[in-house]
């Protein structure tokens, strides 16, 4: 069961109405017992990190959610928010990040190459393929394209866990993989046919 974790934060319905249109089984999780027969993870995020963190920290969730992703290796999702949510530390806040994902979450402002460019960054991107992966299907006619909206980024500590990059007056990281930790920076439920393939391949993975 493909379980997305509901601790206020987040457009649960969206991931949820996106499953039931893939023909996967899917259902929100807002207690532990609700993760009981989870065999995947979709943690969602939108807003500022130390809101998002703070939230989960006091759902009573993460105690759960760490024995699943660090100790039986359940595959989960980050996505916005959520993947920066994954790494180590943000500049966009104070608390401490799950630590699953090793890396830390920048602000685009300063690292950007050009400054004229608007903030948050919001709108359609391509992808940069790195590693082949299951996610993007290898005889599309056309690069992926997805939808972004956020002010801050993920930057992987390991280049090798790196799927894909796009490009915002720089290279950032989109998306990312560490082992049974996948984060994704653009909004796959607001992304149309790539959404949808990249979802249903997570869920099948």
């Amino acid at each position: 069961m493909i379980r997305i974790i509901d601790y206020g934060v987040g457009n649960v319905q969206a991931f949820l109405n996106l499953f039931e249109r893939s023909g996967l089984p899917a259902k929100r999780a807002r207690n532990s017992d609700d993760l009981a027969d989870a065999t995947h993870l979709i943690l969602p995020g939108v807003g500022h990190f130390d809101y998002a963190m703070r939230s989960l920290n006091n759902s009573g969730l993460r105690e759960r959610l760490e024995d699943l992703v660090v100790m039986q290796k359940v595959p989960i999702l980050g996505i916005c928010v959520g993947m920066q949510m994954l790494a180590d530390s943000s500049e966009e806040g104070v608390l401490p990040g799950l630590g699953w994902l090793p890396g830390c979450v920048q602000a685009i402002a300063g690292n950007s190459m050009d400054d004229s460019l608007p903030l948050p960054h919001m709108g359609w991107n391509e992808l940069q393929i790195r590693t082949h992966h299951a996610f993007f299907p290898s005889a599309a006619p056309e690069p992926p394209q997805f939808y972004f909206l956020h002010s801050f980024y993920f930057r992987a500590k390991n280049q090798s866990d790196v799927i894909a990059t796009t490009n915002y007056g720089f290279d950032f990281d989109a998306v990312v993989c560490h082992g049974n930790v996948f984060g994704m920076q653009c909004h796959p439920e607001k992304s149309h046919f790539w959404g949808e393939h990249f979802l249903r391949a997570f869920g099948e993975l």
